[in-house]
């Protein structure tokens, strides 16, 4: 009965209701009597009239036409509460006047506009159509599902009854009924219905079917609106409605509900019913009583509804029979049983499915579920394993010893009826007496019959070998089976805390091998290889056997010793290293390799603090001995890590030196030894530094030429000295600049389209800038370098080599290169006069160059007597003290290209100008360089400076 209660609140009674009443209906249709007839306001009639809203004059007309047609009630469902035109108005007052009070006209309620939205207002006739006329009321109650059903026989508004037009219609209307449910059985297609035009126009077989009849005037046109949904589905017009409505009280259809006793009566009957047949009948006896009671007063109900209008509430006696029915199968179907097995054939089908193996036990850790997963695990087939023990196939630590067998009964319950189980790693056991590494997830849950165990098992040798594996790649080196970085790092590690207690010492030997890179290019790498781990081989038998030897990268190698001696034997074993790898060759794939290795060696903790600090301060070291000479072991010392400081200091300032614009030109003059004129000027970088002044080249410029600002400020120099040249061309100065190459600017590869940059950004001409090469420069890719040298010359820049005579392949690059001069190194102008030699490798200097049609220039001139016997020799022009020393460009010119600058032709001219020189600068002719460090930059750096 709460269930029934439950079921009252939702509605669902009443819809159920619904569907009967009309269900019923639909069973025994009923014609209309035709006693009323619908003259339709259609498509038809407005188009052939051709306006609308009509006015009123054809509503007279259509009066005249249905009294001479002696039609007996004439009732408009047509709103006539705002007046139209006057003449029309009265027209059909007149109209209504001479139909003497048989013409019925509709009044409508409405919400009244205004802040009360809940008032009603009454929508009457025009008082004097009212007059000479009958009010009807056409208002119908919409149920929420939109459609219509209830209908009234009038309303009070304001203490007077209005009665509603069927009921006009039907002349039955009583104050006091309460409003019925119009019989829809009865087809809206069985009203009789006629076209407005149609009686306007006088049709005789129209006015025949109105003779005697009720008159309903409405639209139905579907432009026109007015439409309703009837619970049969079909969607009528108003006026249609109204004759519905009338048609029901007609005919004695007004349909009544039963009382609310006999609604509650059902399902009483019912409960009565289903206790009196419950335990004593079976379950289809009961089903087909009630099945039986529902058919039987369906029947009636239809009865009733048919011949007495009565509609019987039959909704909650179905309902409560449904009830019933749905009792009595769930009484029958055992659920909990069904669900049970429901879920066991679809775990059944998720194990068997399963790539793992699945077993599950019983209380007693027997096994009742195996697998294909498990088959091929163990290779046991199912009916081998079902009802044996969990303990057979599974153990702990290895072994198979009883004592070793593993318990799933050991378990906890907690624990395993916890999300995610308990995973545990065993050992499985196959059939063949293989063990292998299992993992194994168990979880347990309670049945009926108990406590049931559950595991998924995995083999995971597999797992396992690769984890060992990824460790081995970890910690060791692939190719030499040496430990790596990352051990040597750990190891580092752990000597530290070993040795601080004891104030023991840990030492690091750093090892390269020397020229490792040119074995790889010559032989190739798959020899360099081998080289490595023939030197790998060599090194593990050097160490003891608590030493460590590991592979860095490359061509490096590490070595740890520890102990209170740890820096002695590191210094000894790095001299017997040294030893024996010159004097044994390695054995390299059937042929002797001589390897030379450079070590550096590292002490814990005088060096360091930290195991990274050990590495990189051994690196250190090892980088001192490669620099120093091949072959040769280093230890490391305070002063490496502080000139590593300084230099990275230096290139920051470096860095913002360039941003700040603080390097400057200086120029040193070229002058002819044939007649003293200037032909041209070196020029040299300087750095004004904001505190320390001009900083000498020599103290920046190795930094500038390895730092990433080298091509930068190459460019920089190469850009100054253009537009400088220019400067001194419109000034009348043919003056031509030489600038030092550095290796990255020829290494770039972009030099040439670099100095077409320089030469269109400064609109200096070609032939105005000269570019000076080194051996160093050119030893690295000749080849490249050709093509370059080529390009440039014909640019219209001039080369010429540098340096000439200091190097091992000069005369040869003079054959193969390009060049349009070369400049004799100060080394051999130096002892010029005081050796042989030296004067007879610069005179066939000057001759050769002649020869292949190149100009000399020599440099570290300091004194009269070199430049006469240079230009002896046959030198044209030379560079050095005692012409001038590198100056600014404005006290260039003052001392060179000023009207003060005297030039007279010969030796002479020379001394004159050096003499005019130095008596600008107010200095005495120096007998020697007093610029000594200047020059030997010149010579080492690609950007030379003097």
């Amino acid at each position: 009965m709460g269930a029934l209660a439950a079921v009252l609140l939702t509605g669902i009674p009443d819809a159920l209701k619904n569907t009967l009443t009309d269900l019923r209906s639909h069973q025994f249709p009923r014609q209309a009597t035709r006693d009323i007839v619908i003259v339709a306001i259609d498509s038809r009639s407005i188009e052939a009239i051709g306006v609308w809203p009509w006015p009123r004059q054809l509503h007279a007309e259509l009066i005249g036409k249905l009294e001479s047609a002696k039609a007996s009630d004439i009732v408009f469902d047509v709103d006539f509460s705002a007046p139209s035109n006057p003449a029309s108005d009265q027209a059909f007052v007149e109209a209504l006047k001479k139909a003497g009070g048989s013409v019925v006209l509709p009044s409508f309620k409405q919400l009244a506009d205004g802040r009360n939205q809940q008032e009603v207002h009454l929508n009457q006739p025009l008082a004097p159509l009212g007059e000479h006329s009958w009010p009807a009321i056409v208002n119908v109650s919409v149920e929420p599902n939109g459609v219509v059903r209830r209908y009234p026989f009038g309303e009070i508004f304001d203490g007077k009854f209005l009665p509603s037009m069927g009921a006009v219609l039907a002349g039955k209307y009583e104050r006091d009924k309460e409003p019925f449910w119009i019989d829809f059985s009865i087809r809206p297609d069985s009203v009789p219905m006629v076209s407005y035009v149609d009686v306007l126009r006088g049709d005789p077989a129209v006015a025949k079917r109105l003779e005697n009849k009720k008159v309903i005037i409405g639209g139905t046109a579907l432009e026109l609106g007015d439409r309703f949904n009837l619970p049969t589905g079909q969607i009528v017009s108003g006026p249609l409605l109204q004759a519905l409505a009338a048609e029901s009280i007609l005919q004695g259809r007004t349909l009544r509900p039963t009382s609310e006793a006999v609604r509650l009566g059902g399902p009483v009957f019912i409960v009565l019913l289903m206790a009196a047949f419950w335990r004593r009948s079976s379950a289809i006896a009961r089903a087909a009583v009630l099945v039986g009671s529902a058919i039987a007063a369906e029947a009636g109900a239809m009865l009733l509804q048919t011949k007495l209008a009565i509609v019987a509430d039959t909704s909650l006696f179905h309902l409560a029979a449904a009830f019933y029915l749905i009792a009595i199968a769930l009484d029958e179907i055992n659920f909990r049983g069904l669900v049970g097995r429901i879920a066991e054939r679809r775990f059944l089908r998720i194990a068997m499915s399963l790539g793992d193996g699945l077993v599950c036990t019983d209380q007693n850790s027997l096994i009742t579920v195996w697998n294909p997963g498990a088959t091929a695990l163990f290779g046991y087939a199912p009916e081998e394993m079902i009802g044996q023990p969990l303990d057979r196939i599974c153990s702990i630590g290895g072994g198979g010893s009883t004592r070793d067998r593993f318990s799933i009964l050991d378990l906890p319950s907690a624990v395993l009826q916890s999300p995610g189980g308990q995973i545990m790693e065993l050992d499985g056991h196959r059939k063949n007496g293989e063990i292998f590494p299992l993992e194994a997830c168990f979880s347990g849950w309670q049945g009926t019959d108990g406590f049931h165990y559950g595991a998924i098992l995995r083999d995971i040798s597999v797992r396992k070998r690769e984890a060992v594996r990824i460790r081995y790649l970890a910690e060791y080196d692939t190719l030499t089976g040496l430990a790596n970085r990352n051990a040597l790092h750990a190891h580092l590690c752990t000597r530290f805390a070993a040795a601080k207690p004891w104030g023991s010492k840990v030492a690091l030997l750093v090892i390269g091998v020397d020229k490792f890179e040119m074995i790889n290019d010559m032989l190739g790498r798959a020899y360099g290889d081998q080289v490595l781990c023939a030197v790998a081989k060599r090194l593990s038998a050097a160490i003891g056997a608590t030493d460590l030897v590991a592979r860095l990268d490359g061509d490096e190698f590490a070595i740890v010793i520890s102990g209170a001696d740890a820096a002695d034997r590191a210094a000894k074993l790095s001299e017997r290293a040294d030893l024996a790898f010159n004097a044994i060759p390695l054995s390299v794939g059937g042929r002797q390799q001589h390897v030379r290795i450079s070590v550096g060696v590292a002490v814990y903790p005088k060096d360091c603090e930290t195991a990274d600090e050990l590495l990189g301060n051994a690196h250190l070291a090892l980088g001192r001995a490669k620099a120093a000479r091949r072959g040769k072991h280093v230890l490391f010392e305070r002063g490496m890590r502080d000139e590593l400081e300084a230099r990275l200091t230096l290139e920051a300032e470096l860095g913002l030196a360039a941003d700040r614009n603080e390097f400057e030109l200086f120029y040193q003059p070229q002058i002819s030894l044939i007649d003293g004129r200037l032909t041209g000027a070196e020029a040299l970088i300087r750095w004004r530094h904001p505190d320390r002044g001009i900083v000498s080249p020599a103290d920046f410029m190795p930094v500038v030429n390895t730092s990433p600002i080298s091509a930068r400020v190459a460019f920089w120099v190469m850009e100054t000295a253009c537009r400088q040249a220019l400067l001194w061309q419109q000034a009348g100065h043919h003056v031509r600049i030489a600038v030092n190459l550095s290796a990255s600017q020829l290494q770039s590869g972009d030099l040439v389209s670099t100095l077409m940059t320089v030469l269109r950004r400064t609109n200096c001409p070609a032939s105005l800038l000269e570019l000076e090469v080194t051996e160093d420069i050119l030893i690295v890719d000749d080849e490249k370098a050709l093509e370059i040298f080529r390009r440039i010359q014909d640019l219209g820049v001039r080369i010429v080599f540098d340096d000439f005579g200091t190097g091992y392949a000069s005369l040869s690059y003079l054959k193969k290169f390009p060049l349009d001069g070369l400049k004799i190194d100060k080394y051999f102008v130096h002892g010029l006069q005081a050796d042989s030699d030296d004067a007879a490798i610069v005179g066939s200097t000057i001759s050769l160059s002649k020869v292949l049609g190149l100009s000399v220039i020599a440099e570290g001139i300091e004194d009269r007597a070199t430049a006469d016997l240079l230009a002896s020799l046959g030198c044209e022009q030379g560079q050095g003290y005692y012409f001038g020393h590198p100056a600014p460009a404005a006290e260039f010119e003052q001392k060179f290209l000023s009207s003060d600058a005297v030039t007279t032709p010969g030796i002479s001219g020379a001394k004159r100008v050096a003499t005019n020189a130095t008596r600008s600068s107010g200095a005495t002719t120096p007998s020697h360089p007093p610029d000594r460090v200047a020059f030997a930059l010149a010579h080492h750096s690609p950007l030379k400076s003097a």
